[in-house]
């Protein structure tokens, strides 16, 4: 049995390392072209220095493990520590990949791999092992209190809101693009690059993510169709809400499931899949109310939208666990409102604090922006020294 577990998780830590591919595609359909090589280069970038830093510590931190012993000790039961390792380092990584939408276009590139290895290594797995592994009795003390622990089966707080509220720090100290916003109040245009390429992106984190959701459960014996099930309706849901108020914008609609399948991983496990359908449309209809006002009226310059999607929705998500996972509303219950209200909220704060500081002091010390020469000739060219799509190739 612990042979099939393995697997299991084996095969979920594979669909969640090729939602990695949908972040990269995703964003580099919404950036210019000028910054899509970048792109493509941060998320697998981040995501290598992301291994190393919760191999050696972050997981550690988290879970208290250590792989710094013989192989022979390593392999015990199969293996299945490493593979839950290699399956929780999946979701650790998603973090960088969550702010890189955020910090697009401008953000120089060694001081945000930098950044990665204090987050995944430190910020990230501090608040995942309150979370998931009652760390210093977290979760005993809300259920003692509160008659329920903090309910997070996939990560709406652990992951995305601690990513997203990680971003907005981060996009706050980057500062606008050149030429975003004009004194006069006027918000100059950035359309997206490539619909398809946006497109694709969205598709590969939809599929993804039933591997994200429905194998949180880590075990073959505690696989639920419940989780399978309401990550679609969520997923169907923001998307209709997209639909009904983002006036055909594809970008919208594209992102409207995201912000579904971002709110429904708290409560997928305990929630009924009319509770998932309407928080999946309450959360399309943040994301993409949010996504113009902060834009437009707090001058934020978030280029995906990340702290509305991940930030906003995941915490969302969280406190509607509370809710819509309660018996009174269909759900099968054991969640405490109160409890959810304290976890999201310490999410928030260990991610604005934990940001402000490792991007302040890389800010202090190294600069986090691209000058301006750069920026406006592109992240590609000004780092990489290649275009996307090169207008002349070398023929011999």
């Amino acid at each position: 049995m612990q042979s099939v577990d393995t697997l299991f998780i084996l095969l979920g830590a594979i669909m969640v390392l090729a939602m990695h591919a949908g972040f990269a595609f995703l964003e580099v359909g919404t950036v210019r072209q000028k910054n899509q090589v970048n792109a493509l280069v941060k998320i697998i970038a981040d995501l290598s220095v992301s291994a190393v830093a919760y191999f050696f510590v972050g997981y550690g931190v988290a879970y208290g493990v250590s792989f710094l012993v013989g192989a022979d000790k390593l392999v015990v039961n199969s293996g299945f520590e490493l593979t839950k390792f290699f399956f929780l380092f999946t979701f650790a990584a998603a973090i960088p990949a969550i702010i890189s939408g955020g910090i697009a276009e401008r953000a120089k590139f060694g001081p945000q791999l930098l950044a990665t290895v204090f987050l995944v290594g430190l910020i990230y797995p501090f608040f995942e092992g309150l979370v998931w592994n009652n760390n210093f009795g977290f979760q005993d003390a809300l259920k003692a209190q509160f008659g329920s622990p903090f309910h997070d089966f996939a990560g709406s707080a652990v992951v995305h809101a601690v990513g997203g509220w990680i971003a907005l720090t981060a996009v706050l100290l980057l500062g606008a693009r050149s030429g975003r916003y004009r004194k006069e109040g006027a918000v100059a245009a950035h359309p997206p690059s490539s619909i398809p390429f946006l497109a694709l992106g969205s598709w590969i984190l939809i599929v993804g993510w039933f591997g994200f959701n429905v194998m949180s459960a880590q075990k073959v014996g505690d696989i639920s169709g419940l989780v399978a099930l309401n990550s679609l309706m969520a997923m169907v849901g923001g998307t209709l809400a997209a639909l009904a108020i983002g006036r055909n914008d594809p970008g919208f609609i594209y992102n409207g499931p995201l912000a579904g399948l971002v709110a429904v991983c708290a409560g997928s496990d305990v929630m009924h899949p009319v509770g998932s359908l309407a928080v999946g449309f309450m959360a399309g209809l943040l994301f993409v109310k949010m996504f113009a006002y902060t834009q437009t009226k707090l001058r934020i310059d978030d280029v995906l939208g990340v702290w509305p999607l991940h930030g906003l929705c995941g915490a969302f998500g969280a406190v509607a666990c509370g809710i819509f996972g309660s018996a009174a509303l269909g759900g099968l219950g054991g969640v405490s409102l109160v409890s959810q209200l304290i976890g999201t909220g310490l999410a928030i704060a260990i991610a604005l604090v934990g940001g402000f500081v490792v991007y302040g002091l890389i800010k202090a010390f190294m600069g986090l922006r691209l000058d301006q020469e750069d920026e406006y000739n592109g992240a590609d060219l000004s780092i990489h020294q290649v275009s996307a799509t090169p207008e002349r190739e070398t023929s011999w």
